[in-house]
């Protein structure tokens, strides 16, 4: 069986063959270890595949590479770390009479991570947009409506580019803070849901799959994810809990399990494969329902790096028979 598969088999609780997993490596890393982290690699074809051919250690682009970059927005992105993501430090809409002038691109840029609600704060500012939803003056929901019908038009289009073969549509939007949604559940509910359910509908009922990535504390609203047609959540577990994710999603949706990135730093390899047991043995089922996902950075030793993809290649198969 193979890996998409075991995806699908797990998404619709259909007894996967092994829990799926995936590590992602972020340039900075490759940057970092260099021919070391290749060697690791190669050690691990289930989790990579075989690797065959030469690769550049240094090689990166869009907004990893340092610098500022413009997107199709107007949004200006500063890379200060090559090898690492951008954050958005040029806001083109800084007043609310801005708002007013506002016209959504005509340039057709799909859907980059933070298509709806990061959207909204990259182009008024993180503090101007908090007031917004604080204040909710007439422009807040006139800056949602053009992003929106951007992205309905992005759905569109997308769509029609699709097979009719039912597959697995990957969305990521970071919706919380480390330890709270940036506004009530309330207000989400009122601005941002009928967003997503917009957004997600025609993929939904055309018979696909909607994966959700989303960083920070969203527990109250993973029900109004599932709601909007969601099928699979990418969760941080650090910010949600193994506690909050066991009530709200085990058995209700299937969850990605994004691992602790903020733990892999600072311990050791046993405590890494304390913390994978625990994650599969508390979310996961024989039934499916969980997905794992590892994400490596610079700040990771190598040591850690090893016990990551050992614990996750181990424990992939915790409910196979």
């Amino acid at each position: 069986m193979s890996a998409q598969d075991d995806r699908i088999k797990s998404l619709k609780y259909e007894h996967p063959e092994f829990i799926p997993v995936g590590v992602g490596i972020l340039p900075a890393a490759w940057m970092k270890y260099r021919e070391e982290l290749d060697a690791l690699v190669a050690q691990h074809p289930i989790l990579f595949g075989e690797q065959n051919q030469d690769r550049n250690y240094d090689a990166v682009g869009g907004t990893y590479v340092a610098g500022d970059h413009v997107d199709v927005w107007g949004c200006v992105w500063s890379n200060v770390h090559e090898g690492n993501e951008a954050i958005v430090t040029g806001h083109p809409l800084p007043t609310r009479e801005s708002v007013r002038q506002l016209q959504a691109p005509t340039e057709d840029a799909g859907f980059p991570h933070g298509f709806m609600y990061l959207r909204l704060g990259d182009l008024r500012g993180f503090e101007e947009v908090m007031v917004d939803f604080a204040e909710e003056p007439p422009e807040l929901q006139q800056l949602i409506d053009t992003v929106l019908q951007y992205n309905l038009r992005q759905a569109e289009l997308r769509l029609a580019e699709m097979d009719d073969e039912p597959t697995i549509i990957y969305f990521g939007d970071d919706l919380g803070m480390q330890h709270a949604l940036p506004v009530s559940p309330e207000k989400w509910r009122q601005y941002l849901k009928p967003c997503f359910r917009q957004i997600y509908a025609p993929f939904h009922q055309a018979g696909h799959y909607i994966y959700m990535h989303t960083d920070g504390h969203i527990l109250e609203i993973i029900p109004d994810l599932v709601d909007c047609g969601v099928k699979i959540v990418n969760p941080q577990i650090r910010a949600n809990g193994l506690d909050g994710l066991e009530e709200v999603c085990k058995g209700k949706v299937c969850i990605n399990l994004d691992l602790d990135r903020q733990l892999f730093p600072f311990c050791t390899p046993a405590d890494i494969d304390d913390h994978v047991h625990e994650a599969v043995d508390r979310l996961g089922s024989p039934e499916g329902g969980l997905w794992l996902n590892a994400e490596i950075n610079d700040d990771i030793p190598m040591e850690n790096v090893a016990a990551i993809f050992k614990a996750v290649e181990k424990y992939r198969s915790h409910f196979s028979n």
